[in-house]
């Protein structure tokens, strides 16, 4: 692989922290002094493991063609969230939310901040501590380099403890949140260590720090409310931990879903081997009962069983003590839905016709005609601006049903299409098999899942207080508009590349860029015509169309999940 100081990639990161970095108030100090050491130490880490002498690509396994993106990966996260935090600073000063909502968002910074950065210690160790024999010695460096990285850990750790002590009262609470922090942490190396190693070839190392990290995260954010909710309704006594954000019934059964769905596997192959084991003491003949039983409809049973069993049953169990619904949250879903029919039911109607037309069409073509495969991908970023952007201002609360619906949709087809459950197991395979590139696997097809989360995260995060009226959007101007023009003008008109080695052009970068600034002038005037007052600066507008364009030009990492959450945070300003 061919190794560099600077490259485009490279470059484009360090103007989109540069950009984020000129807009952060004196108030959050601490967090922008961490934030600069993480990307250094994301770029030191980065130039170590993308030298030829470093065998931690070959270890794990990433994805081929792609670069280890690990400067991408660690900044991405932490840098939405202080997006995030500089937008919210701005409500707090016109006193439009609490100081506990803020405090909070603070604490999830800092979370994915040391989830991020405790990695990239890990990843640095890994050829020090593991080194293959194959591989020679070390540089001799290495004991500078350690000497540097020991000063960056320990300034790293001050700042987060002076950041941290700074907005806490008492000494006890203090630890309950340097102890919360560092849980992240651990988690995101033992968590980025199992995608790696579990599902090769599958990802860059950028790629799976950016799952990692969203995924801790998230569940860190669902267990600190579990345990908050057990120690007030089981201990009867009032909480350490004063949690200031606000959960919304939609936000909770999301994450309700979601959980279950990714806690199925550990569940499915729990009651799986409870079968077997009775069906032995049953049976005498335990092998062939096994041999002809859970190879086939026996195993499928068994997995719709527990699907039902975890979203019927555990997760509304969840759903309750966290959230304390007062009907079945099945129930809730409905009457939301039905709560108004003459706007809710005719979206759906069209968001099932559109999906029905597009699948049958493009399926067709892709098995009778000679269309690339990568402009039939296009199709569907185009069929996600039709569907989603409509219902992002007239829906929005439905549309964040409806994302986690479809994405619950997905994740249980991608199960069932590995796990070749009957009947639908090899259908849906030979489905998605017309639509993969190269960056899907034989373990994994996700292409379809990123450029659904890249349409839906912008707006799940823009819930609650939001002055910037394109940033729920951007996923779906970014993928939709922007990333298809790019890749269609550029596959059919492109002359000039950036790189003698890649496929992106000029021309479609062009193409892609004013294809978005276009979007966005003629939403912005449709918004104020409709009555919506906001404030967005067109500088900063132009500057975040373009440089999450030239982030699609140059990224070898999976774009559909990184330029909706660089365009976000960028929007966000």
């Amino acid at each position: 692989m061919a190794w560099s100081l600077l490259n485009g990639e490279r470059v484009v990161v360090i103007l989109y922290i540069s950009r984020v970095f000129f807009s952060i108030p004196s108030s959050l100090f601490h967090e922008s002094i961490a934030l600069f050491l993480l990307a250094l130490a994301g770029l030191f880490v980065e130039i170590a493991v993308e030298n030829p002498n470093s065998n931690v690509l070959d270890r794990f396994k990433t994805r081929p063609g792609a670069s280890s993106g690990i400067l991408l990966g660690t900044v991405t996260l932490p840098t939405v969230m202080m997006s995030r935090l500089i937008q919210l600073s701005r409500a707090l000063s016109d006193q439009d939310i609490k100081l506990e909502e803020f405090g909070y968002l603070n604490m999830q910074y800092w979370a994915a901040s040391v989830s991020c950065f405790s990695v990239l210690i890990f990843l640095w160790a890994v050829p020090r501590y593991f080194v293959n024999n194959n591989s020679g010695p070390l540089h001799s460096g290495s004991g500078h380099d350690a000497k540097f990285t020991l000063v960056h850990v320990v300034l790293y750790a001050v700042v987060c403890f002076m950041s941290v002590s700074s907005k806490s009262y008492g000494g006890l609470y203090l630890a309950v949140k340097l102890l919360w922090i560092l849980f992240h942490g651990l988690a995101s190396v033992r968590l980025v260590q199992h995608i790696l190693l579990t599902f090769p070839s599958c990802a860059s190392i950028g790629e799976a720090l950016l799952a990692t990290g969203g995924l801790v995260l998230y569940f860190g954010d669902m267990l600190t409310f579990t345990l908050v909710k057990i120690s007030v309704h089981v201990l009867f006594s009032t909480s350490l931990v004063h949690l200031g954000m606000k959960r919304s019934e939609i936000g909770t059964i999301l994450q309700g879903v979601l959980l279950g769905l990714l806690l199925l596997p550990l569940f499915y192959k729990f009651v799986l081997q409870i079968w077997i084991h009775f069906s032995r003491l049953i049976n005498s003949e335990a092998h062939v009962a096994e041999g002809r039983t859970f190879d086939g409809i026996g195993k499928s049973i068994v997995f719709y069983a527990s699907l039902a069993v975890m979203l019927i049953l555990i997760v509304p169990e969840w759903m309750q003590l966290v959230q304390e619904f007062h009907m079945h949250p099945v129930l809730w879903v409905s009457t939301f839905v039905f709560s108004e029919p003459l706007k809710r039911l005719p979206l759906c109607m069209y968001w099932i016709g559109l999906i029905c037309i597009s699948v049958f069409r493009f399926y067709n073509i892709s098995k009778n005609s000679r269309i690339e495969r990568i402009l039939l991908r296009k199709f569907y970023h185009l069929v996600a601006v039709l569907m989603f952007l409509p219902a992002v201002y007239l829906q929005p609360e439905f549309l964040d049903v409806a994302f986690g619906a479809a994405f619950a949709i997905f994740l249980a087809l991608e199960m069932i299409r590995v796990w070749k459950i009957w009947p639908l197991g090899h259908l849906v395979h030979q489905f998605m098999n017309a639509f993969t590139d190269h960056r899907d696997s034989d373990i994994l097809i996700i292409s379809h899942f990123s450029l659904l989360l890249g349409c839906a995260l912008p707006k799940w995060m823009s819930t609650g207080f939001n002055d910037r009226p394109l940033a729920p959007s951007a996923g779906i101007l970014s993928l939709g508009i922007g990333d298809t023009m790019a890749s269609m003008v550029g596959h059919k008109y492109g002359v000039f590349r950036w790189s003698k080695t890649g496929k992106k052009t000029v021309e479609g970068t062009a193409a892609g860029i004013t294809s978005v600034l276009a979007a966005c002038s003629l939403l912005l005037l449709l918004l104020a015509s409709s009555g919506f007052i906001f404030s967005q600066h067109w500088s900063s507008l132009l500057f975040a169309v373009t440089l999450s364009g030239l982030l699609e030009a140059f990224t070898m990492q999976l774009d559909n999940a990184f330029i909706p959450l660089v365009f976000y945070s960028l929007l966000c300003l």
